[in-house]
């Protein structure tokens, strides 16, 4: 099971995506807790990149320790070191290479064993047959013990009425308890069934109470540019920091965002004048690096930033219609200078776009709600 464990590697410049699980690897006869990490490829490194079967290989030979002896002496490097005491594990060579295999499958988005079994079971809940449900029955063994419970996604009722539903009235459960099914309980797994599917099925179209949780509009990319002068159709460019529109902040008129933010990051009076007078939001910029910094200021400019953008988009209507006019799409502000302001192809923080989307939606707010 992946969840948000996700990695890559980089083969021939292709990006393979991967996933990594703990493990032990038994080396000299010391054990080291460290990480497995498993590859779309079918690539498995442990401490060595090797392949499924010479994977099995590493399982078998005990280099990837699936029991641990008592007495052991194990590690986890930089960390701690210990030695075991009456150890107990649950996976064998066999169990944690069919985990492997399933999270390939699902690295590359194949059905994994559980997919694979619940199809079997819709295959039987269309057409009861004995042999369609030998097939589940047997889909469902096919799964690892250690992941079956979490087939169904239901941690109250775990695989319980999938392992009575395989199992049939009168036949044994398939665990070690090896209970006998009686007709109520397949019943009410049958029912269970029916309304899981009633569920799924309804699963796509049910939207969270306060709205989605996507961007119904496609990303808008704002890219870098040094805008010079106004521009009678200025379009996303106006909403660059160092668009020449003036900003009023108390009793300071400012050229932009960029000359009233730079102008407030500089600690000395003198070297703030000479920001606001600057030609140009990019020479504002090269001005205030050349001063020292206020203090604290790392602490403070999102905030001072917010309400610059407040400022523009409140005193210029005009501009505010291009920013309203984005709809609901995530910003993407490119920032050759800072990658704390911009998103910069993935690599920034895109703190300057995740701002204007503030803004965006305190200026729909201000339009549409009533108190």
């Amino acid at each position: 099971m992946i969840g948000n464990r996700i990695t890559q590697r980089t083969a021939d410049g292709v990006r393979i995506p991967g996933t990594w699980r703990h493990a032990f690897i038994c080396n000299g006869g010391s054990y080291f807790l460290t990480d497995l990490f498993i590859y779309a490829d079918g690539l498995v490194d442990c401490w060595e990149l090797v392949t499924l079967d010479e994977f099995e290989q590493k399982l078998r030979c005990g280099w990837v320790a699936t029991s641990l002896p008592d007495g052991g002496r194990a590690s986890a490097h930089d960390l701690a070191s210990w030695t075991f005491g009456e150890p107990f594990t649950w996976l064998t060579p066999e169990l944690l290479l069919a985990e492997v295999r399933d999270t390939v499958d699902e690295l590359n988005g194949r059905p994994d064993s559980t997919a694979r079994c619940l199809a079997a079971v819709d295959v039987f809940l269309a057409a009861r047959t004995e042999d369609n449900r030998a097939a589940a029955l047997a889909a469902y063994l096919a799964v690892p013990e250690t992941v079956r419970h979490y087939a169904l996604g239901d941690m109250d009722r775990k695989d319980r009425p999938l392992k009575v539903l395989v199992a049939g009235p009168g036949g044994r459960i398939p665990d070690e308890r090896g209970e006998t099914v009686t007709r109520e309980e397949y019943d009410a797994a049958v029912a269970y069934f029916e309304d899981r599917a009633q569920w799924l099925a309804k699963a796509p179209s049910r939207v969270p109470a306060d709205g989605p949780a996507e961007s119904f509009a496609p990303a808008v990319k704002i890219y870098h540019s040094y805008p010079q002068r106004v521009l009678e159709d200025p379009g996303k460019q106006a909403l660059r920091n160092d668009y020449p529109a003036p900003v009023t902040v108390g009793d300071v008129t400012y050229a932009s965002v960029a000359h009233a933010y730079w102008a407030r990051s500089v600690a000395e009076p003198g070297a703030r004048t000479a920001v606001v007078a600057a030609e140009s939001g990019a020479k504002a910029r090269t001005a205030a690096a050349a001063a020292t910094r206020r203090e604290g200021w790392e602490q403070v400019r999102t905030a001072v930033m917010a309400r610059l953008l407040r400022a523009k988009y409140e005193q210029h209507p005009d501009l505010a219609a291009i920013l309203l006019a984005t709809g609901d799409a995530t910003l993407l502000y490119d920032d050759a200078d800072s990658g704390f302001w911009g998103e910069n192809g993935g690599r920034g923080r895109n703190w300057t776009g995740r701002l204007l989307e503030l803004v965006r939606a305190e200026l729909l707010a201000a339009q549409t709600l009533v108190d």
